[in-house]
Order: structure tokens, then sequence, then C-alpha cells
């Protein structure tokens, strides 16, 4: 297949997610009018929340989109470690034998935070438009690649309106197109005059900051004509002037697209916050139209004025004067009087908007976010079974991410970096880590939070045994307590410089027997000195006797 029908195909995506596209235009005018241009063009200085007469629904997805940078990504912390997977469990081991190997690993670990984090790869902007829109749409779309000076990395978040994409028959993204607007200026300085259209060689002379009318395409490599070394295909191509602007192989995907949840039959996913919360959020909106409505009527009532009677026009505002006839007869009825409305409905609508907001909160999982507070009177079991269910709720809205967007990221950018050599020559891997599995483990509150379970099973443990000691006194040689501690203060995040190794704790052992026997010994040889004394004094004073 060549480039022209590789376009052609991809097309055929974006006509397929039309009405998609319609459903993401109202999820963002609902929760997230920043990115409410899916089918609309807005200029700038359009007001993107005009349509809205509450702000909670952009509120909930706001707190929502923050808690994952929060718990998945703190900054204050290194919350990923490449590890490298143990072949004979499932865990991903920490303890390596290998202590080059290890030492490797925590380099590794550095290089890539640093690179990650540099100012110029754009690390934190991309992953925070990213998370915004994985909290509105259930998905985003990231870049992960070398900057064109192939000076480090650059992160982008894009549009999933410009996005398109379809699965392999494993399940997996294999294809992904991206339409691409860049000024026709630009795309003679990235390309070259002499790969672009000559048109575009002419417009960017006349009219430079004119738009091109392109698409990034990223395919699996046996789907181009040609023999190809890489997994994937690259290709750029001006779809305004039918022409190829570059294509390569490439050993990534290019593109992360964590999905949050998704159903059999789509490749798009969807955010089961929005979709529970968008009937509340419409009748959030349209409640507090009416609420506002009413009390403005409260407020500034509506007037009922006799016909005739009044010489000039109503003056309902501070201050004001109305003047009236002063032929009318006041015994007919007051000339101008406030209309009567019955107010007993509003607290029923109070009631009905505060529910109606709880059920936003709780589709946003906004009750499930924070971690449980300690009350001076909660027992240990107590706090346990708190942090249990806090574990039970949270896991299931942040572990998927931990594997979709987290671990692609990482994985994408580690293999970027290995072979641009940024851990060095590939000659110089210590030879238990050629060909194993890298993968990645990371830290974040809701794993400090499992970690920290340890505490309070460490506790629950000394009170069985406790009770069991006084029942069998051999008991308690069942809890290893040596090993209990050491996982405990690990869980509990005690620096690993204020514990003492297990080789310096037997050798402190060793040293405090030793003294121990010396001291035996020499109580020993004084008590035997005190008793040889003793027979000398007894002996002299049997000769003085005698």
């Amino acid at each position: 297949m060549d480039a022209k029908k590789i376009f052609d195909m991809t097309e055929q995506l974006y006509i397929k997610r039309s009405s998609l596209v319609s459903l993401w235009q109202e999820v963002a005018e609902n929760f997230y009018p920043e990115r409410a241009d899916f089918t609309t063009r807005r200029t700038l200085g359009t007001d993107f929340a005009d349509n809205l007469t509450t702000s909670y629904p952009l509120i909930a997805r706001r707190e929502l989109g923050n808690s994952f940078s929060f718990m998945l990504r703190p900054t204050e912390k290194s919350w990923f470690h490449v590890m490298v997977k143990d072949e004979t469990s499932d865990d991903i081991s920490a303890e390596l034998q290998d202590p080059e190997a290890k030492a490797w690993l925590q380099r590794a670990t550095k290089i890539q935070r640093k690179a990650m984090y540099d100012r110029s790869a754009q690390f934190i902007r991309a992953t925070k438009e990213g998370d915004h829109d994985y909290a509105a749409f259930g998905q985003c779309a990231l870049s992960v690649e070398m900057n064109r000076q192939r000076t480090g990395l650059l992160y982008r978040c894009w549009h999933l309106r410009d996005m398109a994409w379809c699965e392999n028959e494993e399940g997996k993204i294999g294809t992904v197109v991206r339409k691409w607007k860049p000024t026709v200026r630009d795309l003679v300085r990235i390309f070259g005059s002499a790969k672009v259209h000559q048109e575009t060689n002419q417009q960017a002379e006349r009219t430079p900051f004119e738009e091109a009318d392109c698409r990034h395409i990223v395919v699996e490599s046996d789907m181009v004509d040609g023999s190809w070394n890489t997994p994937y295909v690259s290709i750029y191509y001006d779809a305004g002037h039918q022409h190829v602007l570059e294509m390569i192989g490439v050993y990534s995907a290019i593109y992360v697209i964590p999905r949050w949840q998704t159903v059999s039959g789509s490749q798009y996913a969807y955010s089961p916050a929005t979709v529970a919360a968008l009937p509340d959020a419409r009748l959030l909106q349209a409640m507090t139209y009416t609420l506002l409505e009413a009390g403005e009527k409260h407020t500034n009532p509506p007037m009922i004025a006799v016909q005739e009677a009044l010489r000039s026009d109503i003056s309902v505002y501070a201050g004001g004067v109305t003047w009236v006839d002063s032929a009318y007869d006041e015994r007919l009825g007051e000339v101008l009087r406030p209309l009567t409305q019955d107010k007993s409905g509003m607290p029923l609508g109070m009631e009905m908007a505060r529910d109606t907001r709880f059920m936003i909160s709780e589709a946003f999982y906004l009750n499930k976010l924070n971690l449980p507070q300690r009350a001076p009177e909660m027992t240990a079991y107590e706090v346990g079974q708190r942090i249990q269910q806090y574990i039970r709720d949270a896991l299931p809205l942040f572990e998927p991410m931990e594997l979709e967007y987290n671990g692609a990221l990482c994985e994408e950018t580690f293999s970027i970096l290995l072979r641009a050599g940024a851990f060095g020559s590939p000659f110089d891997l210590p030879e238990s880590l050629q060909g194993a599995d890298i993968q990645f483990r990371f830290e974040s509150p809701l794993h400090e939070a499992i970690e920290r379970e340890k505490g309070n099973r460490f506790v629950e443990a000394q009170g069985f045994l406790a009770g069991a000691v006084q029942l069998d006194p051999s008991t308690a040689l069942v809890v290893d307590a040596k090993t209990a501690l050491r996982d405990v203060l690990e869980a509990i995040g005690v620096p690993a410089g204020w514990v003492n190794s297990q080789e310096e704790v037997d050798a402190i052992m060793q040293a405090q027997q030793q003294q121990q026997q010396a001291a035996t010994l020499l109580a020993g040889m004084q008590q035997g000195a005190d008793v040889m004394k003793t027979l000398g004094d007894a002996n002299k004073i049997m000769k003085e006797g005698q």
C-alpha cells in the first residue's frame, strides 16, 4: 500500500467517528468548555462558558483532572523506577543480586527523570493537558519523540478533534493519523525546500503564515509497500497537494494514547465520570437557570399597574419615583402593586440542586480522592479498615492509569533514550540486563497507603502474639520479628540510611555475643580468684590456730 492509499484509508477513519465528535462537543460544552471546539470554530477572546449558568460541573472535572498528576506523578518524589521483571514470579524485582545491574538501573532512572523534566521537553504541560482530556473524554493523545535538533525529548498533547486511530488484530492501537495545519513557513523550515511541494515554496515567500493541510500518519510497517527494518513507518503527507513530505521507518509508535474505559467493538474509550454526570449536568444547568429566574422575580417582582392612572414610567429602582394621576381614587385599589407569587417551591428547588451537585461529585470520584483522616479515638483496627476501604474505592480509578498512561509514557521514553545513547553505549550494559524485560515500578500516595497498611498489620500481629504467648510461650518463635520490622520500616517510608543492613546487624550481634562471652569468662575467673583467696585465708587461719 502506497502513501496515497494509506491517506485515503485514514480519511475514512475521520468519517466513521463523526458522530463521536458531536458527543465530545456536548461533553466539552458541559464539562470542559476550553476544549469545546470539536464541531465549531472559535475566535480568540470568545467567552468559553457563556452557555452555562453554574460552574460546578467544570469544577468537578477540574478537580479530577488535577488529582491525576498529584496521585500518579508527584513531582516531589521520584515516582517511577526502572526495574527488571523477575522471571520466577509476577512481581517486579526491586533487589538484584548483581550490584552492577542495580547501579545501572538506578542511574537510568535518574537520567530518564532528568530528561523528562527538562524544561524544553514540556512534559508537565503535555501531561497536564492530557490529564484533563482523559478526565473529560476518557482518552488523550500524547506524542513522545526527540526534538528536531535531537538534543532532548519533546512531549506534546494533541486535540482529539484532529486524531483518529484503529486497532490491530490484537486490540492494540496500530494506525494513528493526525490532522496538522502548520504554516507554510514552518513546513519549509522543518522539511526543507527540496522536500516540500513547489507551490508551498512559492506560498512561503508570498504568504508565509498561511496554513497548510497536512497529515501525520504512523502505521505498522507491514502495511506499507517495500521492505522495512522497523516496526512502524512515519508518513508526513501534504493533503492539499497530494504530496509526500517524508516517509521513514521508526522504532516507536510516537503516539501514546491511554484509554480509560473501553467497550468491545470500538477503538475509542469513554470517561465513566462524564457518562454518569452528563444527565445531571444538563439537569443542574436547567435547575440553576430556573432558580435564578425565580430568585430574580422574588427580589424584583413583576408589577400590576392600573391603566391610564400612571403618568410616568414605572421606576422600581432605588430612589425611583413613579407619578400617579392625582384624580385617581385610591379606594379602587393600589395603582401599582407587585404580582403575588408562590415562594414555597424555592426550598425544594435548592434541595434538588444540592442533590444533583452531590451526584456529579460522586460521578467524578471526588469523594474517593482524599485519604481518610485518623481521629485520636480510633483504634489501629479501625484505621486499617478505613484505609482498606479507601484502597478499594481508589484502585479502580488509578490502577488502570498506571499501566495505560504512566507505564506507556515511561516505556516509550525509555526506548527512545536507549536508542539515542542517553544511558551510554549498549556494550556497557551489564550482562545480567541484556535481553531482560525492563519494566517500571511506580510510587504514589495510593501505593503509599497500601504499603502503610503493613504497619497496621504489624500492630495487629503484636496484639494476637501477646495473647498467644500467654497460652503457649513457644508461639513467640512463630513471627520473624526482624523481617517484619524491616518490611514495616520500608513501607512507612523510613529512609534507608537510617536502617542498618542485615550484615551490619549480624556483625553487631556477633560483637555483642563476644562481649557477653568475655564478660562471662571474666566473671568466672573473678569467681575462681575469690574462691582461691577464700581458701588461702582459711588455710592461714587454720595454721595460726595450730
